[in-house]
């Protein structure tokens, strides 16, 4: 047993991790264990799991900065605009291949056990289900930097593979570990408490293993056509995949500053609304504010063609963004429910779900800004309570250094406080996800168990449910079209027209006025000609219920598929990390407009210099933030 963990931290020294291995033994042993033939194999997939939640210096950095900026889910501007940081990178890195060490010990110890006789009856069933949590694990680290070890832990000195090896390695371990797993063993208390997702329900993690070869099958559907079908229908037969609430892969938060500290915890991150979101949430489904919010509210709803303050000198329109020049005074006439429930309204101080993040600094409950000229001089005054705006990222220039009032915590919504305290479950998987992968699936004309009208509907009640949110049979009827141009109806896909008309105010005279807005053009999809057609309905409710546990699936959805429509940066001065986005072509879409993946960490080149080559090469590209990965639109 000793042989084991020293071969592993040997493995993880000389072909990942980029810090050292000192005390391995100590800190990844159940503390009620001893060593030696005592470790079990159950001991490390609990330290796998609980590491994956992510401590608040990993994941403010990884969950946060990344994730969540990449997959638009909040407002940043740092990897939004490509800006890579080298340390936040090392310490991601650092830290997932600690997890997939973790997972595969188990997997060596089980076996080690049963070669010896002295394994358990429940001890394959833990060697199986360590290898779905390792195949998840390993598409969340190829997926972040493309070309990864495949056989990593597996006592040998690893080659790095392409991500089509990647993929089908995944895809086969899923089938193949579900397909040993005896669901008929009784397992004993102690053990349920090492699982902090399942309680080691075995049914369930068979679950969880089908969903994820669908979600994994559905990454491979731009590239690899038959075997996304194949993997997919084959996942989704007999319909054993998640599809309730008390199915979904999900654990429990706790206070404080460790593994399972809140992801989205740290207080120094306000975590405004995107402009992607809001420009989605924005008159879609037809459920007005007056019958979501307090009637405190009704003086300040605005009527649905209202578009806000025209502000010109202290707002960039330098972006593809259809509200990019204006604040919006008010609140809107229909929004999306769920919109205020995850994200605070400014100046809601009674509400108890109320976010004072960030806590170190007043702009978080101040709500009044100014507007200066270029000497510093007051313009004009705003109060941003009971308003609904979003800032778009990017350079806004002198624009920016005279504004006050875009970037403040106090004058945009921004995460609600319920996933501020630690005090939820972090959800890996949900039944919303299978159901829009099932409906994407039918779209595709793929063999499924259900319809694509019933599973994506099915799929939005999921995230209805998840929400608490009201109006759901407005919202699943509304033809009504967002800014960005989509419905929800399944049957409504009329195209909108190229613009539509919305009255405005100047913000410094107060002269009323009419403008013609545009509906974004994102070439990502299908050229540009489609706003409204099925997939981009089901890829927008699947954003919207991804937010905001999922960012990273919601990244992998928009490189793979260029959907939803996201926004470019701002480029009053040009972006020195997204050279090819310019003056000339900002109302375009293009992926070299936006964070493709994440460099290896500097010190790879160090310390595995040919693993690092060989990732080069199955890259197919540069190390770059800028490399499209295999699966993704080129």
């Amino acid at each position: 047993m000793k042989l084991i963990i020293k071969t592993a931290c040997t493995l993880l020294a000389t072909s990942l991790l980029l810090t050292s291995c000192k005390k391995f033994d100590e800190v990844n042993v159940n503390p009620v264990a001893a060593s030696g033939d005592q470790v079990q194999p159950e001991y490390f997939l609990n330290n796998s799991i609980i590491g994956a939640q992510q401590n608040p210096e990993v994941a403010e950095r990884a969950f946060v900065l990344y994730w969540k900026t990449a997959g638009h889910q909040h407002s940043n501007g740092s990897f939004y605009s490509a800006t890579y940081d080298d340390t936040f990178t090392t310490i991601y890195f650092n830290q997932v291949s600690g997890w997939l060490n973790s997972a595969n010990t188990a997997i060596s110890i089980a076996a080690d056990k049963k070669a010896s006789g002295t394994d358990a009856p429940y001890t394959n069933n833990v060697a199986q289900v360590a290898r779905i949590w390792r195949a998840y694990l390993m598409s969340e680290m190829s997926d972040n930097f493309g070309p990864i070890p495949v056989l990593a832990f597996q006592s040998t000195n690893p080659d790095y593979n392409n991500v089509k090896d990647v993929y089908y390695y995944l895809l086969e371990e899923l089938k193949d570990a579900t397909s040993k797993i005896d669901v008929s063993v009784v397992n004993t208390d102690a053990l349920k408490k090492l699982d902090p997702a399942y309680q080691y329900n075995y049914a369930n993690w068979i679950r969880y293993a089908n969903s994820m070869r669908m979600r994994l099958a559905m990454r491979l559907s731009e590239v690899d056509p038959a075997k996304a079908k194949t993997e997919f229908e084959a996942a989704a037969a007999g319909s054993n995949f998640i599809s309730e609430k008390a199915e979904t892969f999900e654990v429990q938060e706790r206070p404080g500053w460790d593994n399972l500290t809140g992801v989205m915890s740290r207080d120094g991150n306000a975590q405004y609304i995107s402009a992607t979101l809001n420009n989605i949430y924005l008159g879609l489904g037809g459920v007005k504010s007056a019958d979501q919010l307090d009637p405190k509210f009704l003086p300040f709803i605005k009527p649905a063609n209202w578009l806000g303050l025209k502000l010109d000198d202290h707002f960039t329109s330098m972006t593809n963004n259809p509200s990019a020049g204006y604040w919006f005074d008010g609140l809107p006439e229909t929004i999306d429910p769920r919109a205020y429930k995850t994200f605070i309204i400014p100046g809601d101080f009674e509400n108890p779900n109320f976010s004072f993040f960030p806590i170190a600094q007043k702009d978080a409950i101040t709500t009044v800004r100014k507007l200066n000229d270029k000497d510093n001089n007051v313009v004009k005054i705003i109060d941003a309570k009971f308003n609904w705006n979003a800032s778009n990222t990017g350079d806004w220039g002198a624009k920016g250094t005279k504004n006050e009032l875009r970037a403040y915590a106090g004058t945009m919504p921004r995460l609600s406080s319920k996933f501020r305290l630690s005090t939820n479950k972090r959800v890996f998987f949900a039944p919303w996800e299978t159901y829009f992968l099932l409906a994407e699936a039918a779209e595709r004309g793929w063999v499924t168990p259900v319809s694509g009208k019933a599973a994506y509907e099915a799929g939005i009640k999921s995230s209805f449910a998840y929400w608490e949110a009201e109006g759901l049979a407005t919202y699943l009827t509304s033809e009504d079209f967002n800014r960005v141009g989509t419905s929800v109806s399944w049957d409504h896909i009329t195209e909108p027209n190229s613009s539509h008309e919305m009255n405005y105010k100047d913000g410094y005279t107060d002269v009323a006025g009419v403008a013609t807005v545009l509906y974004p053009k994102n070439d990502l999809y299908k050229k540009g000609t489609v706003k409204n057609d099925r997939l981009t309905k089901i890829i927008t409710q699947k954003f919207i219920a991804q937010t905001p546990w999922l960012p990273l699936e919601a990244w992998n959805d928009q490189r793979r598929l260029g959907l939803p429509f996201f926004e470019n940066p701002a480029i009053e001065i040009v972006l020195p990390n997204l050279p090819a986005l310019n003056k000339s072509n900002y109302m375009e879409s293009n992926v070299k407009f936006f964070p493709q993946r994440l460099r290896y960490p500097s010190g790879l080149r160090d310390t595995n210099a040919k693993g690092y080559e060989q990732a080069l090469k199955a890259l197919n590209g540069v190390d770059e933030v800028l490399t499209p990965l295999w699966w993704a639109q080129k």
